[in-house]
This record gives structure tokens, sequence and C-alpha cells, in this order.
């Protein structure tokens, strides 16, 4: 088994493809601002992931990182928000990616209770 098969980390790399992306649509001066912001917070989400995943024969670490890749979710949602009004012409797009994070944060917790609860079953210690 490997972080590569969690479903979490398949739909965090994927909306890290598109963040990038998105971001580089941003006018010129807000690609090293926000759009920086936007694209480290986005990336942090997969790595905590990682990270966490590599450390899962420690309980508390995994937990850990999964909780801090939750509070990158919860950055790259209001680093999104923010973009929808500065932004509205463009508000389409973040609005979708949005979603798509709120629906993340949602499975990032769900995963993380499993964790909690499952620790001495399936391999997990």
């Amino acid at each position: 088994m490997s972080y590569r098969n969690l479903e979490i980390y398949k739909l965090a790399f994927e909306l890290f493809l598109k963040i990038h992306k998105a971001s580089l649509l941003l006018p010129k001066y807000e690609l090293f601002e926000l759009g920086s912001q936007l694209r480290r917070s986005s990336d942090s989400v997969i790595t905590n992931i990682v990270e966490g995943y590599g450390r899962s024969s420690y309980r508390n670490d995994y937990i850990r990182f999964l909780i801090y890749s939750n509070a990158s979710n919860d950055e790259t949602i209001n680093h999104l928000e923010k973009i929808i009004i500065l932004y509205p012409n463009s508000s389409s797009e973040f609005e979708t990616l949005r979603n798509s994070y709120n629906t993340l944060g949602g499975k990032l917790n769900i995963y993380k209770k499993w964790v909690i609860e499952n620790w001495n079953k399936n391999n997990l210690q």
C-alpha cells in the first residue's frame, strides 16, 4: 500500500494541478502575491498527506500531519474566496475549485477519524 492509493491523495494532487494552472490566469502582479500563496497552500495539502503517511508507524505523527493537511486545505479555501471577491471576472473557475476543496476537507476529516478509530487494525501501527 502507498499514499498514492489514498483517495484524499489522488484528489489533492488533481486539485493541485488545477490550482497551479488557474493561478496563472491571475493578473501578473498577483502571480507572486496571492497566486503564490494559493499554489503553496495547495501543495501543502498534498505534501502533508505524503509526509504523514511516511510517518504512519507513529500514530500521533500521522494524525498531526493529517491535521496540517486539513489546515492547509482551509487556507487554500480562504485564498480562493479572496480571489473570487477580488477578481469576479474569473470567479467561476475559482468557485468550482473552492467547492472541490470543501469536498476534500470533508474527506480529510473522515479519513483522519478513520485513522484514529482503526489505528490497531489494518496494519496501521
